[in-house]
């Protein structure tokens, strides 16, 4: 099972549309979000491309009541406070904004771990656990509109970037 990785959108729904585009192309049926959406309206991209969410909020997420509202009448998302450790296919994942808030011993209790935060791309291991930042959906820090796809079986990941011309800030 492939599943989409994206973290601090920052209301840029182009970019939130793109990846959107791109993962559902590669397969993906369902999307994790690493926190940071901001604004109720950063939902649309995955709302009208009928995706399944599963999120957890972000320390810039200021419209709360109004993403979980939005998410939970609009398509049946869920959104959760962060960290949020849930199943797929026995494959034990935590969904954190930032890893830091987050206990080693707890991050090694599962087999992978997807965070948001930095806004950089990331993926390393710390024993079996796979660690993942897809990096900024948004590009407002570093440039470039970024995200991920992740493969539940091999835990392989594929990172993504939007470089064109029309994604520079």
């Amino acid at each position: 099972m492939r599943v989409g990785l994206i973290s601090d959108t920052h209301d840029r729904i182009p970019a939130i549309a793109e990846f959107v585009r791109q993962m559902q192309a590669a397969g993906v049926g369902m999307v994790l979000h690493a926190g940071d959406y901001c604004s109720p309206f950063s939902l649309k991209p995955l709302e009208d491309a009928h995706v399944s969410l599963a999120g957890v909020f972000g320390r810039n997420d200021g419209d709360r009541q109004g993403l979980q509202t939005r998410a939970q009448s609009a398509f049946g998302a869920e959104l959760f406070e962060s960290p949020h450790s849930f199943e797929i296919n026995d494959t034990r994942i935590m969904l954190v904004h930032d890893i830091g808030d987050v206990q080693k011993r707890s991050v090694a209790s599962h087999d992978i771990v997807v965070h948001g935060s930095t806004h950089q791309q990331e993926m390393k291991t710390r024993g079996d656990t796979l660690i993942v930042n897809p990096g900024e959906a948004c590009g407002w820090l570093y440039g470039t509109p970024s995200a991920a796809v992740l493969d539940l079986d091999t835990k392989q990941v594929e990172f993504l970037s939007l470089t064109g011309p029309e994604w520079r800030l």
